[in-house]
């Protein structure tokens, strides 16, 4: 199969192979959750034997009649007949079977085996996973393809890592584009087909939402305010003065309802100083860019804002948990956190003047603390100073990782 090998996420599942945990790749429709699969039984399990491996795409003809737990179960016991030992299997869009979950729980109990699930966001959301497989499980998040994920898809057109990040920045990376040579109609078309199938899969016809006009309104806010802090409460008084009347309750269920199916992000701020999470003003990132700009918002122009995106998501697929920094009244656009280790993320356009600089370096003077600090920029000239790391954004997006 012709794929693109994605390490960040092969290194977040290896030390779960072989474990008493159920493996569940949620995330975006097409985001590549599918092809993962394939890469880990092909590549991450190349070493069991195929006949100890079985997979089963519920969107293939060959499984159309299978839409109940006993069809499943029955198929799978003509499968395990010939089964000799350890059996891996791979269910991918599994929540076409009524039922499916009662087949995984016992399979996990019954059977000696190894079991990996994507699924679409409409019947996997990651509120539902909890009730129906009773906490035996782990899930990773996939995204789109980052920036060197995209530049190893387009290697062949020989363009320069800076021509490339120009194209990124407007089309984002989801992995079909591949398919459309960086040209900028096509990709945004599929761009604009796609969000729609997720709006109206996902989460229109999933949270019976009635209002559609106002929901559009609310997401389309959203998606032109990325990297903005803004309330639920902002957003209503924003449509007030547009005569549109919406509840506070509405406009939260309705970023809710975005959050859980993948399309944005909410980041919460954190409070360096009294070390907690707090519940206001939180920011919110689109999961691919390119969205944005193929519903009309230009990412060119609100260049700032797209690379705090950019880094944003690309720090989330190196499996970092990534929150807002409040230091006093300054803010720190990003802290990531894995395991113990934290590291502080400045993200501007460009650094043409010291006073830019300051304001940028100067805040991490009220952070006391060891860990990594970064600043990154459009610049090719490293303003390094004081211990705090100065990158290249497109360098930083390329480095192998830490």
């Amino acid at each position: 199969m012709d794929y693109i090998l994605r390490p960040l996420y092969i290194q977040q599942i290896e030390p779960f192979v072989d474990k008493p945990v159920i493996k569940v790749l949620t995330g975006m429709r097409r985001v590549g959750k599918s092809t993962l699969l394939s890469i880990i039984k092909d590549e991450v399990l190349r070493d069991i034997p195929d006949q100890n491996k079985i997979y089963l795409n519920f969107e293939s003809a060959e499984l159309f009649d299978i839409t109940t737990a006993a069809a499943l179960l029955a198929y799978l016991r003509s499968l395990l007949h010939t089964v000799r030992g350890k059996c891996y299997f791979f269910f991918d869009e599994i929540q076409t079977v009524h039922g499916w979950e009662r087949v995984i729980n016992g399979l996990s109990v019954d059977v000696s085996c190894d079991i990996y699930i994507t699924g679409s966001n409409s019947t996997l959301l990651s509120g539902d996973i909890a009730t129906l497989l009773s906490g035996r499980y782990i899930t990773v998040e996939i995204y789109p393809f980052t920036f060197k994920e995209f530049m190893e898809i387009f290697q062949s057109r020989q363009l320069s890592k800076e021509r490339l990040f120009e194209s990124f920045i407007k089309v984002g990376g989801m992995p079909f584009l591949r398919y459309f040579n960086l040209e900028e109609a096509p990709c945004f078309k599929y761009l604009t087909d796609v969000y729609n199938t997720v709006l109206m899969k996902d989460v229109l016809q999933y949270n019976h939402i009635r209002d559609v006009d106002s929901f559009h309104r609310v997401l389309s806010f959203v998606l032109e305010n990325i990297g903005h802090t803004f309330s639920a409460n902002s957003i209503k008084n924003y449509f007030k003065n547009e005569q549109r009347l919406l509840s506070v309750d509405t406009i939260l269920n309705y970023l809710t309802y975005c959050c859980t199916a993948f399309i944005i992000k909410k980041v919460p701020r954190y409070d360096t100083s009294g070390k907690k999470l707090l519940k206001v003003d939180e920011k919110y990132y689109v999961t691919d860019h390119g969205f944005r700009q193929a519903r009309g918002f230009s990412n060119t122009k609100d260049i700032e804002r797209t690379l705090e995106n950019i880094v944003y998501i690309e720090l989330s697929s190196r499996g970092y948990q990534v929150e807002i920094g409040k230091v006093q009244d300054r803010e720190i656009d990003f802290i990531a956190r894995k395991d113990q280790y934290i590291s502080y993320y400045q993200v501007a356009y460009m650094l043409p003047d010291e006073q830019t600089r300051e304001r940028e370096f100067g805040v991490y003077k009220l952070i006391a603390d060891n860990f990594p600090k970064y600043v990154l920029s459009m610049d090719r000239f490293d303003f390094s100073r004081n211990g705090i790391i100065h990158k290249n954004i497109i360098d930083f997006l390329l480095e192998k990782e830490h």
